[in-house]
Protein backbone atom coordinates (compact mmCIF):
# COMPACT_ATOMS: atom_id res chain seq x y z
CA UNK A 1 0.00 0.00 0.00
CA UNK A 2 1.18 3.76 -0.94
CA UNK A 3 -0.18 5.31 2.49
CA UNK A 4 2.61 5.72 5.56
CA UNK A 5 0.18 5.71 8.26
CA UNK A 6 -2.26 2.60 7.58
CA UNK A 7 -0.39 -0.08 8.63
CA UNK A 8 -2.75 -1.07 11.50
CA UNK A 9 -1.11 -2.87 14.88
CA UNK A 10 2.09 -1.84 14.94
CA UNK A 11 4.20 -3.33 17.80
CA UNK A 12 4.63 0.42 18.86
CA UNK A 13 0.90 1.01 18.79
CA UNK A 14 -0.08 -2.28 21.08
CA UNK A 15 3.14 -1.20 23.42
CA UNK A 16 2.39 2.80 23.68
CA UNK A 17 -1.78 3.35 22.58
CA UNK A 18 -3.68 0.18 23.37
CA UNK A 19 -5.13 0.98 27.02
CA UNK A 20 -6.27 4.34 25.51
CA UNK A 21 -7.68 3.12 22.55
CA UNK A 22 -9.40 0.10 24.68
CA UNK A 23 -10.52 2.88 27.03
CA UNK A 24 -11.99 4.76 23.95
CA UNK A 25 -13.64 1.66 22.84
CA UNK A 26 -15.57 1.57 26.41
CA UNK A 27 -17.35 4.62 26.00
CA UNK A 28 -18.40 4.15 22.84
CA UNK A 29 -19.95 0.71 23.73
CA UNK A 30 -21.61 2.14 26.70
CA UNK A 31 -23.44 4.83 24.18
CA UNK A 32 -24.37 2.40 21.85
CA UNK A 33 -26.06 -0.03 23.96
CA UNK A 34 -27.82 3.04 25.71
CA UNK A 35 -29.08 5.32 22.36
CA UNK A 36 -30.22 1.96 19.80
CA UNK A 37 -32.57 4.54 18.17
CA UNK A 38 -32.36 7.97 17.06
CA UNK A 39 -34.19 9.79 19.98
CA UNK A 40 -32.54 8.40 22.26
CA UNK A 41 -28.75 8.66 20.41
CA UNK A 42 -29.56 12.52 20.54
CA UNK A 43 -31.29 12.58 24.33
CA UNK A 44 -27.44 11.33 25.33
CA UNK A 45 -25.97 13.65 22.87
CA UNK A 46 -27.86 16.19 24.93
CA UNK A 47 -27.08 14.98 28.33
CA UNK A 48 -22.82 14.61 27.66
CA UNK A 49 -23.33 18.22 26.33
CA UNK A 50 -24.75 20.00 28.80
CA UNK A 51 -22.29 18.53 30.61
CA UNK A 52 -19.48 20.25 28.95
CA UNK A 53 -20.90 23.61 29.36
CA UNK A 54 -22.68 23.46 25.93
CA UNK A 55 -26.02 25.48 25.69
CA UNK A 56 -29.54 25.68 23.76
CA UNK A 57 -28.82 28.35 21.50
CA UNK A 58 -32.35 28.63 20.72
CA UNK A 59 -32.51 30.70 24.25
CA UNK A 60 -29.67 32.96 23.43
CA UNK A 61 -29.94 35.84 21.77
CA UNK A 62 -26.29 36.74 20.94
CA UNK A 63 -23.65 34.28 20.56
CA UNK A 64 -19.75 35.20 20.37
CA UNK A 65 -16.17 32.96 19.71
CA UNK A 66 -15.59 30.41 22.33
CA UNK A 67 -19.25 30.24 23.02
CA UNK A 68 -20.44 25.99 22.73
CA UNK A 69 -24.04 25.40 21.94
CA UNK A 70 -26.40 23.21 20.66
CA UNK A 71 -29.35 22.98 18.04
CA UNK A 72 -32.11 20.15 18.17
CA UNK A 73 -34.79 19.29 15.86
CA UNK A 74 -37.92 17.40 16.90
CA UNK A 75 -36.23 14.60 19.00
CA UNK A 76 -34.12 13.26 16.27
CA UNK A 77 -31.38 15.80 15.08
CA UNK A 78 -28.46 16.92 17.25
CA UNK A 79 -26.00 19.82 16.04
CA UNK A 80 -23.00 20.67 18.03
CA UNK A 81 -21.06 23.80 17.55
CA UNK A 82 -17.84 25.74 18.98
CA UNK A 83 -17.67 29.27 17.47
CA UNK A 84 -14.40 29.98 16.12
CA UNK A 85 -12.48 33.03 16.03
CA UNK A 86 -13.04 33.58 11.94
CA UNK A 87 -15.85 35.28 10.63
CA UNK A 88 -18.53 33.21 10.14
CA UNK A 89 -18.86 34.03 7.06
CA UNK A 90 -15.20 32.75 5.73
CA UNK A 91 -17.09 29.00 6.63
CA UNK A 92 -17.27 26.62 8.92
CA UNK A 93 -16.17 22.61 9.47
CA UNK A 94 -18.95 20.55 9.32
CA UNK A 95 -18.34 16.73 10.33
CA UNK A 96 -22.07 15.10 9.55
CA UNK A 97 -23.30 11.96 10.02
CA UNK A 98 -26.64 10.25 11.26
CA UNK A 99 -27.76 8.18 13.82
CA UNK A 100 -30.86 6.04 12.32
CA UNK A 101 -29.84 2.61 11.71
CA UNK A 102 -31.80 0.17 10.01
CA UNK A 103 -34.33 -1.71 12.12
CA UNK A 104 -37.79 -3.11 12.00
CA UNK A 105 -40.90 -0.82 12.55
CA UNK A 106 -44.25 -1.66 13.80
CA UNK A 107 -46.89 -0.98 11.71
CA UNK A 108 -50.01 1.79 12.54
CA UNK A 109 -52.54 -1.09 13.48
CA UNK A 110 -50.02 -3.84 13.97
CA UNK A 111 -51.30 -6.38 16.79
CA UNK A 112 -53.44 -8.83 16.32
CA UNK A 113 -54.83 -12.86 17.14
CA UNK A 114 -53.89 -16.34 15.47
CA UNK A 115 -54.02 -19.80 16.36
CA UNK A 116 -54.16 -18.40 19.78
CA UNK A 117 -50.71 -16.65 20.01
CA UNK A 118 -50.87 -12.52 19.95
CA UNK A 119 -48.46 -11.04 16.95
CA UNK A 120 -47.50 -7.67 15.53
CA UNK A 121 -47.57 -7.01 11.90
CA UNK A 122 -44.34 -4.82 10.60
CA UNK A 123 -42.53 -2.50 7.79
CA UNK A 124 -38.74 -2.29 7.89
CA UNK A 125 -36.75 0.34 7.95
CA UNK A 126 -33.96 0.76 5.54
CA UNK A 127 -31.59 -1.64 3.57
CA UNK A 128 -31.54 -5.19 5.64
CA UNK A 129 -31.24 -8.83 5.09
CA UNK A 130 -34.60 -9.72 6.20
CA UNK A 131 -33.99 -13.15 7.05
CA UNK A 132 -31.15 -11.64 9.70
CA UNK A 133 -34.06 -10.81 11.78
CA UNK A 134 -35.01 -13.84 12.23
CA UNK A 135 -35.23 -15.80 15.37
CA UNK A 136 -32.65 -13.42 17.29
CA UNK A 137 -34.29 -11.37 20.49
CA UNK A 138 -35.26 -7.89 20.18
CA UNK A 139 -36.36 -5.04 21.44
CA UNK A 140 -39.10 -2.98 22.19
CA UNK A 141 -38.10 1.32 22.15
CA UNK A 142 -40.02 4.48 21.08
CA UNK A 143 -42.52 6.55 22.22
CA UNK A 144 -46.82 7.17 22.18
CA UNK A 145 -48.84 10.32 22.03
CA UNK A 146 -51.53 9.16 23.88
CA UNK A 147 -55.43 9.96 23.52
CA UNK A 148 -54.82 12.34 26.06
CA UNK A 149 -52.01 14.43 24.90
CA UNK A 150 -49.62 12.88 26.97
CA UNK A 151 -46.35 11.48 25.74
CA UNK A 152 -44.64 8.15 26.83
CA UNK A 153 -41.62 6.73 26.33
CA UNK A 154 -41.20 3.13 26.06
CA UNK A 155 -38.28 0.41 26.13
CA UNK A 156 -39.25 -3.33 26.71
CA UNK A 157 -35.94 -6.11 26.54
CA UNK A 158 -32.89 -4.23 27.51
CA UNK A 159 -33.02 -5.02 31.32
CA UNK A 160 -31.98 -8.28 32.34
CA UNK A 161 -34.97 -8.77 33.66
CA UNK A 162 -37.03 -7.75 30.84
CA UNK A 163 -38.82 -10.03 28.39
CA UNK A 164 -37.94 -9.96 24.62
CA UNK A 165 -39.50 -10.67 21.23
CA UNK A 166 -38.65 -12.44 18.22
CA UNK A 167 -39.98 -13.37 14.95
CA UNK A 168 -39.91 -16.92 14.62
CA UNK A 169 -38.38 -18.58 11.19
CA UNK A 170 -39.56 -21.58 10.09
CA UNK A 171 -37.85 -25.02 10.79
CA UNK A 172 -35.75 -26.86 8.47
CA UNK A 173 -37.79 -29.94 8.34
CA UNK A 174 -39.70 -27.79 6.62
CA UNK A 175 -38.51 -25.50 4.86
CA UNK A 176 -37.48 -27.06 1.65
CA UNK A 177 -39.97 -26.74 -0.64
CA UNK A 178 -41.38 -23.38 1.34
CA UNK A 179 -38.13 -21.76 1.23
CA UNK A 180 -35.63 -23.49 -0.17
CA UNK A 181 -36.32 -22.12 -3.95
CA UNK A 182 -36.62 -18.51 -2.57
CA UNK A 183 -34.13 -15.80 -3.48
CA UNK A 184 -31.71 -14.74 -0.42
CA UNK A 185 -33.72 -11.54 -0.83
CA UNK A 186 -37.09 -13.49 -0.02
CA UNK A 187 -36.82 -16.46 2.44
CA UNK A 188 -38.10 -14.16 5.26
CA UNK A 189 -40.27 -12.05 3.30
CA UNK A 190 -41.54 -8.42 4.33
CA UNK A 191 -44.83 -8.90 5.16
CA UNK A 192 -43.69 -12.43 7.15
CA UNK A 193 -41.73 -10.51 9.61
CA UNK A 194 -43.81 -9.98 12.43
CA UNK A 195 -43.40 -10.11 16.39
CA UNK A 196 -44.54 -12.60 18.61
CA UNK A 197 -45.82 -10.82 21.45
CA UNK A 198 -47.55 -13.31 23.76
CA UNK A 199 -49.65 -16.42 24.41
CA UNK A 200 -51.86 -16.08 27.55
CA UNK A 201 -55.75 -14.76 27.09
CA UNK A 202 -57.59 -12.62 29.56
CA UNK A 203 -59.78 -13.80 31.82
CA UNK A 204 -61.90 -10.81 31.61
CA UNK A 205 -65.51 -12.15 30.71
CA UNK A 206 -66.88 -10.06 28.02
CA UNK A 207 -69.08 -11.77 25.58
CA UNK A 208 -67.78 -9.11 23.51
CA UNK A 209 -64.28 -9.82 23.37
CA UNK A 210 -63.55 -12.30 20.48
CA UNK A 211 -59.79 -12.33 20.50
CA UNK A 212 -58.89 -13.33 24.21
CA UNK A 213 -55.11 -12.73 24.01
CA UNK A 214 -54.68 -9.73 21.87
CA UNK A 215 -57.07 -8.05 24.47
CA UNK A 216 -54.56 -9.59 27.57
CA UNK A 217 -51.66 -7.88 25.78
CA UNK A 218 -53.88 -4.28 25.65
CA UNK A 219 -54.27 -5.07 28.85
CA UNK A 220 -50.91 -5.48 29.78
CA UNK A 221 -50.21 -1.74 27.96
CA UNK A 222 -53.11 -0.22 29.44
CA UNK A 223 -52.37 -0.99 33.06
CA UNK A 224 -48.63 -0.66 32.14
CA UNK A 225 -48.13 3.08 30.02
CA UNK A 226 -52.15 3.73 29.88
CA UNK A 227 -52.30 2.67 25.77
CA UNK A 228 -54.98 2.11 23.95
CA UNK A 229 -55.26 0.28 20.49
CA UNK A 230 -55.81 3.39 18.81
CA UNK A 231 -52.35 5.00 20.40
CA UNK A 232 -50.22 2.87 17.86
CA UNK A 233 -51.15 5.26 15.62
CA UNK A 234 -49.60 8.07 17.25
CA UNK A 235 -46.55 6.06 17.73
CA UNK A 236 -43.05 5.51 17.13
CA UNK A 237 -41.80 1.86 18.00
CA UNK A 238 -39.14 0.07 16.62
CA UNK A 239 -37.78 -3.26 17.24
CA UNK A 240 -33.93 -3.74 17.63
CA UNK A 241 -31.39 -6.29 18.88
CA UNK A 242 -32.01 -6.70 22.22
CA UNK A 243 -28.03 -7.93 22.88
CA UNK A 244 -25.55 -5.30 23.95
CA UNK A 245 -22.63 -4.00 22.66
CA UNK A 246 -19.60 -6.89 22.91
CA UNK A 247 -16.04 -7.24 22.55
CA UNK A 248 -15.23 -9.77 19.59
CA UNK A 249 -12.12 -12.25 19.42
CA UNK A 250 -9.69 -13.61 21.64
CA UNK A 251 -7.48 -10.13 21.89
CA UNK A 252 -10.80 -8.19 22.18
CA UNK A 253 -9.20 -6.37 18.99
CA UNK A 254 -13.14 -5.88 17.65
CA UNK A 255 -16.22 -4.72 18.26
CA UNK A 256 -19.59 -6.27 17.59
CA UNK A 257 -22.84 -4.20 18.10
CA UNK A 258 -26.04 -2.90 16.30
CA UNK A 259 -26.45 0.46 15.28
CA UNK A 260 -22.73 0.77 14.38
CA UNK A 261 -23.55 2.47 10.59
CA UNK A 262 -23.43 5.27 11.44
CA UNK A 263 -23.60 5.77 15.32
CA UNK A 264 -19.91 4.56 15.19
CA UNK A 265 -19.29 8.22 13.28
CA UNK A 266 -22.06 9.93 15.29
CA UNK A 267 -20.03 8.97 18.75
CA UNK A 268 -16.81 10.25 17.25
CA UNK A 269 -17.53 13.13 15.95
CA UNK A 270 -19.55 14.01 18.90
CA UNK A 271 -16.68 13.27 21.24
CA UNK A 272 -14.11 15.48 18.98
CA UNK A 273 -16.19 18.08 19.12
CA UNK A 274 -16.90 17.87 23.06
CA UNK A 275 -13.12 17.26 24.11
CA UNK A 276 -12.61 20.94 22.21
CA UNK A 277 -10.60 23.14 24.73
CA UNK A 278 -8.32 25.39 22.70
CA UNK A 279 -11.41 28.07 20.36
CA UNK A 280 -10.45 27.10 16.94
CA UNK A 281 -10.11 29.43 14.20
CA UNK A 282 -12.85 28.28 11.94
CA UNK A 283 -16.56 27.37 13.42
CA UNK A 284 -16.55 23.55 14.39
CA UNK A 285 -20.17 22.04 13.67
CA UNK A 286 -21.03 18.74 14.42
CA UNK A 287 -24.56 17.45 13.20
CA UNK A 288 -26.08 14.20 13.96
CA UNK A 289 -29.02 13.91 11.19
CA UNK A 290 -32.06 11.33 10.34
CA UNK A 291 -33.38 9.47 7.99
CA UNK A 292 -30.33 8.26 5.75
CA UNK A 293 -31.26 5.05 5.64
CA UNK A 294 -34.49 5.99 3.78
CA UNK A 295 -33.11 8.92 1.60
CA UNK A 296 -32.62 11.60 3.77
CA UNK A 297 -35.85 12.70 3.39
CA UNK A 298 -38.49 14.08 5.61
CA UNK A 299 -37.97 17.11 8.05
CA UNK A 300 -35.16 15.74 10.18
CA UNK A 301 -33.07 14.06 7.09
CA UNK A 302 -30.50 15.89 5.20
CA UNK A 303 -32.77 17.13 2.21
CA UNK A 304 -34.67 18.89 4.72
CA UNK A 305 -33.49 22.95 4.88
CA UNK A 306 -32.35 22.42 9.00
CA UNK A 307 -29.00 22.90 7.59
CA UNK A 308 -30.10 26.00 6.58
CA UNK A 309 -31.94 26.83 9.36
CA UNK A 310 -29.86 26.54 12.03
CA UNK A 311 -26.40 28.22 9.97
CA UNK A 312 -29.02 30.98 9.63
CA UNK A 313 -29.74 31.36 13.60
CA UNK A 314 -26.28 30.80 13.77
CA UNK A 315 -24.82 33.74 11.41
CA UNK A 316 -27.85 36.15 12.65
CA UNK A 317 -26.75 35.65 16.50
CA UNK A 318 -23.06 35.91 16.25
CA UNK A 319 -23.34 38.91 13.76
CA UNK A 320 -26.00 40.69 15.15
CA UNK A 321 -27.86 40.86 11.76
CA UNK A 322 -29.05 38.17 8.91
CA UNK A 323 -29.11 38.49 5.18
CA UNK A 324 -29.56 35.39 2.45
CA UNK A 325 -26.15 36.47 1.04
CA UNK A 326 -24.67 35.66 4.36
CA UNK A 327 -26.07 32.44 4.40
CA UNK A 328 -24.77 31.72 0.96
CA UNK A 329 -21.19 32.67 1.91
CA UNK A 330 -20.86 30.93 4.56
CA UNK A 331 -22.12 27.83 3.28
CA UNK A 332 -19.79 28.18 0.48
CA UNK A 333 -16.77 28.84 2.30
CA UNK A 334 -17.67 25.90 4.25
CA UNK A 335 -15.79 22.42 4.25
CA UNK A 336 -17.44 19.04 5.36
CA UNK A 337 -16.60 15.29 6.12
CA UNK A 338 -19.66 13.57 5.89
CA UNK A 339 -18.53 10.84 8.03
CA UNK A 340 -19.96 7.88 6.97
CA UNK A 341 -19.16 4.31 7.29
CA UNK A 342 -17.71 2.29 4.50
CA UNK A 343 -17.17 -1.73 3.78
CA UNK A 344 -14.48 -3.64 5.13
CA UNK A 345 -13.05 -6.15 2.66
CA UNK A 346 -14.14 -9.95 4.13
CA UNK A 347 -11.39 -12.51 3.23
CA UNK A 348 -14.74 -14.87 2.51
CA UNK A 349 -16.13 -12.48 0.46
CA UNK A 350 -13.21 -11.24 -1.46
CA UNK A 351 -15.26 -11.06 -5.06
CA UNK A 352 -17.42 -7.99 -4.50
CA UNK A 353 -14.51 -6.08 -4.02
CA UNK A 354 -11.50 -4.80 -5.94
CA UNK A 355 -8.99 -5.16 -3.40
CA UNK A 356 -6.51 -2.44 -4.47
CA UNK A 357 -9.05 0.12 -3.78
CA UNK A 358 -11.24 -1.61 -1.30
CA UNK A 359 -10.63 -0.85 2.78
CA UNK A 360 -9.45 -2.98 5.34
CA UNK A 361 -10.40 -3.51 9.06
CA UNK A 362 -7.33 -2.00 11.12
CA UNK A 363 -6.32 -0.03 8.40
CA UNK A 364 -7.67 3.58 9.89
CA UNK A 365 -9.95 5.87 8.71
CA UNK A 366 -11.32 5.64 5.50
CA UNK A 367 -11.46 8.73 2.67
CA UNK A 368 -14.04 7.51 -0.09
CA UNK A 369 -13.88 10.16 -3.03
CA UNK A 370 -17.31 8.68 -4.12
CA UNK A 371 -19.60 6.53 -3.69
CA UNK A 372 -22.96 5.99 -5.55
CA UNK A 373 -23.56 3.18 -8.17
CA UNK A 374 -22.28 2.54 -11.69
CA UNK A 375 -21.13 5.19 -13.06
CA UNK A 376 -20.62 7.21 -9.87
CA UNK A 377 -24.73 7.85 -9.78
CA UNK A 378 -26.34 9.68 -6.34
CA UNK A 379 -23.10 10.63 -5.48
CA UNK A 380 -20.37 13.91 -4.49
CA UNK A 381 -17.40 13.00 -6.03
CA UNK A 382 -14.93 15.34 -4.22
CA UNK A 383 -12.47 17.55 -6.18
CA UNK A 384 -8.66 16.98 -6.18
CA UNK A 385 -7.49 19.74 -4.66
CA UNK A 386 -10.01 19.21 -2.07
CA UNK A 387 -8.95 15.75 -1.63
CA UNK A 388 -5.82 16.78 -0.99
CA UNK A 389 -6.35 19.05 1.94
CA UNK A 390 -7.76 15.98 3.74
CA UNK A 391 -4.80 13.89 2.78
CA UNK A 392 -2.35 16.32 4.36
CA UNK A 393 -4.42 16.87 7.41
CA UNK A 394 -4.23 12.84 8.40
CA UNK A 395 -0.68 12.63 7.25
CA UNK A 396 0.40 16.31 9.36
CA UNK A 397 -1.41 14.47 12.25
CA UNK A 398 0.29 11.09 11.77
CA UNK A 399 -3.79 9.67 11.49
CA UNK A 400 -3.97 6.01 9.87
CA UNK A 401 -5.98 6.27 6.91
CA UNK A 402 -6.79 4.44 3.79
CA UNK A 403 -8.94 5.01 0.64
CA UNK A 404 -11.56 2.79 -0.30
CA UNK A 405 -14.71 2.13 -2.52
CA UNK A 406 -18.28 0.27 -1.70
CA UNK A 407 -17.23 -2.73 -4.04
CA UNK A 408 -16.62 -3.28 -7.53
CA UNK A 409 -18.00 -1.10 -9.76
CA UNK A 410 -21.15 -2.87 -11.44
CA UNK A 411 -21.28 -5.05 -7.87
CA UNK A 412 -23.57 -2.51 -6.05
CA UNK A 413 -22.84 0.17 -4.44
CA UNK A 414 -24.35 3.04 -1.72
CA UNK A 415 -25.00 6.43 -0.95
CA UNK A 416 -24.18 8.89 1.59
CA UNK A 417 -25.40 12.18 2.65
CA UNK A 418 -22.69 14.19 1.01
CA UNK A 419 -24.14 15.19 -1.97
CA UNK A 420 -26.59 16.97 0.00
CA UNK A 421 -23.95 19.05 1.71
CA UNK A 422 -22.17 19.20 -1.48
CA UNK A 423 -25.63 21.01 -3.20
CA UNK A 424 -25.10 24.19 -1.01
CA UNK A 425 -21.85 24.34 -2.17
CA UNK A 426 -19.45 22.82 0.93
CA UNK A 427 -16.74 21.13 -0.11
CA UNK A 428 -17.39 17.75 1.00
CA UNK A 429 -15.87 14.00 1.22
CA UNK A 430 -16.70 10.99 2.70
CA UNK A 431 -14.37 10.37 5.66
CA UNK A 432 -15.46 7.42 7.99
CA UNK A 433 -14.08 3.98 9.74
CA UNK A 434 -14.56 0.49 7.61
CA UNK A 435 -17.51 -1.98 9.07
CA UNK A 436 -17.74 -5.33 8.85
CA UNK A 437 -21.21 -6.97 8.12
CA UNK A 438 -23.04 -3.36 7.77
CA UNK A 439 -26.47 -3.39 8.20
CA UNK A 440 -26.31 -6.54 9.70
CA UNK A 441 -28.18 -6.72 13.40
CA UNK A 442 -24.38 -7.47 14.88
CA UNK A 443 -22.10 -4.84 12.79
CA UNK A 444 -18.56 -5.18 13.25
CA UNK A 445 -15.49 -2.77 13.76
CA UNK A 446 -12.08 -2.68 14.78
CA UNK A 447 -11.45 -0.42 18.30
CA UNK A 448 -8.10 0.56 16.35
CA UNK A 449 -10.21 2.38 13.05
CA UNK A 450 -12.85 3.91 16.12
CA UNK A 451 -10.31 5.44 17.98
CA UNK A 452 -8.31 6.96 14.37
CA UNK A 453 -11.70 7.68 13.66
CA UNK A 454 -12.21 10.67 16.89
CA UNK A 455 -8.45 11.58 16.04
CA UNK A 456 -9.59 12.81 12.00
CA UNK A 457 -12.82 14.80 13.77
CA UNK A 458 -10.88 16.42 16.04
CA UNK A 459 -7.90 17.33 13.55
CA UNK A 460 -10.95 18.77 11.20
CA UNK A 461 -12.52 20.66 14.03
CA UNK A 462 -8.94 22.50 14.19
CA UNK A 463 -8.02 22.57 10.56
Amino acid sequence: MIYKNNNGWTKEMVENNKETIFKFAEGYKNILDLGKTEREFVNQGIKLAEYKGFKNAETLEKINPGDKVYYVNRGKNLVLVVVGKDDILSGANYVVSHVDSPRIDLKGNPLYEDLELAYMKTHYYGGIKKYQWASIPLSLHGVVMLASGEKKEIIIGEDDTDPVFTIPDLLPHLAGKYQGDRKTAEVIKGEELQILVGSIPTYVENEDIKENIKYAILEKLNNAYGMIEEDFISAEFQMVPAFKAKDIGLDRSMIGAYGQDDRICGYTSMKAILDIEEIPNRTAICFLADKEETGSNGSTGLQSNYLEYFTGDLISKIKGNYCEMYLKKCLWNSKAMSSDVNAAMDPVFKAVHEEQNAAKLNHGIVVTKYTGARGKAGTNDADAEYVWEIRNLLNTNNIKWQIGELGRVDEGGGGTVAMFLAQYGIRTIDVGPALLAMHAPFEVSSKLDVYETYRAYQAFFHM
